[in-house]
This record gives structure tokens, sequence and C-alpha cells, in this order.
């Protein structure tokens, strides 16, 4: 018996040495601390961000709220002196964005004429969600917040001061009232 819980003490000792590292520790403490890759490889700092409001969005190609494309591209046109708009695509929501990051680039131009700053297919949900996603979705990083996308197209606004100050859902649209009202606060 001795032997037998000695074996499975061992095992449960092997077990979380060879265990990836808690995936939160990776998680910075500000905003500005985050750095990411764009979709076209280029690394930005978001410190560059520091005195604007950001409204951060999953993306995918294949999804009825895809058209919102079009109303992000014009949030970013008219209040893009207020406002900084992140695409961030994701394939974590009924696989509605299978392509690669030069497959969505192309499809964001083609078809939105996106100008607003994307960045590379990362995963929003899920024990490979990326850490700002888990920044923006936990309350002991954002101060607030507990609420991850639960589908494509949520937006997490952060204002000047690099403060997560509203989540919006996935059907409240890019040009929405609340969305504005919040803008130009």
């Amino acid at each position: 018996m001795k032997k037998l819980v000695f074996a499975l003490a061992l095992l449960a000792i092997i077990q979380i040495s060879f265990r990836s590292p808690d995936r939160l520790s990776e998680v910075p403490d500000s905003f500005y601390d985050f750095e990411m890759k764009t979709i076209d490889g280029s690394s930005i700092d978001f410190s560059i961000y520091k005195g604007k409001k950001v409204l951060l969005v999953n993306v995918a190609s294949k999804c009825g709220y895809t058209p919102q494309y079009a109303d992000l591209q014009k949030l970013h046109e008219l209040y893009g002196n207020k406002i900084v708009v992140l695409g961030f695509p994701a394939n974590n929501f009924g696989k509605q964005e299978p392509g690669s990051n030069e497959e969505i680039s192309l499809f964001c131009s083609e078809n939105y004429g996106v100008t607003f700053q994307m960045f590379e297919k990362i995963s929003v949900l899920g024990d490979d969600m990326n850490p700002l996603y888990q920044w923006l979705s936990d309350k002991k990083y954002n101060g607030w917040n507990d609420e991850a996308p639960n589908w494509n197209f949520c937006k997490y606004l952060v204002n000047e001061k690099g403060e997560l100050v509203a989540f919006f859902p996935s059907k409240v649209k890019p040009l929405s009232d609340d969305i504005i009202s919040k803008i130009n606060e």
C-alpha cells in the first residue's frame, strides 16, 4: 500500500512539473504593456495608444456579423480623431475565421476597404486565449469586467488612460448610440 501511495504521489509531482506554466502569468498589468503582431507581421507596442480611446473587436470573415466590418471602417473614418479601432481575427466561434492572415487581410481590404489596424489571428477564448483577451475579460486584470467574447464582433472600449470602460456584445453595431456616446464622453 505504501508503494502505491508513493507511486501516486510521484506521478502527481511529475505531472505538475511538466504542466505548462499558468497562462495567466503572461498577462501584463497594463493595457499599455501589450505588444502584438499586426496582420502583416510587424509589431505594435500598445503604449502608442496612450491618450486615445481604443475599440478592440474580435472579428471573423464568415459570420452573420461580418458586415460590421463596414461600420467599423466608417467609425474609423468618422471618429478616427477620437478613437482607434483594432481588429483581432479569431476562429473561436463556429470556425468562422478559417483563413490565413494573408487571406483575412485580402478579404477585409477587397470587401470592406478596411484601413483600421488589423492584427494577426489569435484565440480570444479557451485554454489558448491570447493574454490581451485574458486582460479584457478578467476583472483581476481590468478592474471590473469578467465578460469574455461569446461570439464574433464583441467590442471592448478602453479609455485614454488605458482603463477598460465598456463591453458591447456582438449585436451592438459599431455606429450605435451606445458606442458613439461613449466615444464622445
